[in-house]
């Protein structure tokens, strides 16, 4: 038995999500029809992170435990001679039995993208919120800060109610202007759904002047549940890359094979 460790991209457009749904179509279930096609085995296909509906996707890492003898090299072109158009494998390699995409994930990174320019683009509309209005970029650079470090972010959560633990460590946070395009960069060791898309509109409500920036500073006390009540849509959300200790992921590492 081998695990299949795979960096996935995906266009999240027209997917209900990447967790499989019955019914609804899903990066998850999509994944699972082409390993079984190229490994002719039913088997599970574990995703580091449940992206959510119309979220996008550079670095999603997936695992599978086959016994298909397929080279691992071989893996993406396998898998992308079956996947739909808007799903992508970029890289593989085989990794120690221990190895989980989920848990053994270290940290998560993502990136959110705004438009900020009146007119809409017809490029970006998929992939980019847009803000007609000017931003005061450097008022939201300096909410950004706040983020940096151990916090209670229930307050970003779309359901905190459903975590026994809302605290979480920000290992990086950086907005990062290019007129008109505007990014927020975020790594942490996890993330409670909506959390990325909540803390994006309160940046955004500080840029327009609805907030100050020290407003970030006191929803991290983690005291007012949901009271970052502006969740920018979905599709200008990006998981970018997922962190691992490499020294534990890859069997040739552990055992020189």
């Amino acid at each position: 038995m081998r695990t299949i460790a795979v960096v996935i991209e995906y266009d999240g457009t027209d997917f209900a999500g990447f967790q499989v749904q019955r019914g609804k179509r899903t990066v998850q279930a999509e994944l699972c029809r082409a390993v079984q096609r190229i490994t002719k085995e039913s088997v599970p296909v574990i995703g580091a992170s449940r992206t959510d509906a119309g979220a996008h996707a550079t670095g999603q890492v997936v695992h599978f435990r086959t016994t298909c003898r397929i080279p691992v090299e071989r893996v993406p072109a396998a898998l992308n001679s079956v996947l739909p158009r808007d799903i992508a494998a970029r890289r593989a390699w085989e990794a120690d039995d221990s190895f989980h995409a989920r848990y053994s994930a270290r940290s998560r990174v993502y990136r959110y993208t705004i438009w900020n320019h009146p007119v809409r683009s017809a490029l970006m509309e998929r992939y980019a919120y847009r803000v007609s209005q000017p931003l005061d970029v450097e008022a939201m650079q300096e909410a950004t800060k706040y983020l940096l470090g151990k916090h209670d972010f229930a307050a970003f959560a779309s359901e905190a109610g459903r975590y026994r633990n809302t605290v979480r460590e920000v290992y990086r946070a950086e907005l990062q202007p290019r007129l008109p395009l505007v990014w927020l960069r975020i790594e942490a060791n996890g993330f409670l759904q909506g959390m990325v898309r909540a803390i994006m509109g309160t940046l955004i409500e500080v840029g327009l002047g609805k907030r100050a920036p020290d407003t970030m500073e006191h929803l991290l006390q983690g005291s007012a549940k949901g009271c970052a009540l502006f969740h920018v849509p979905a599709h200008g959300l990006c998981l970018v890359r997922v962190n691992y200790d490499e020294s534990t992921i890859r069997r040739s590492e552990r055992t020189g094979g």
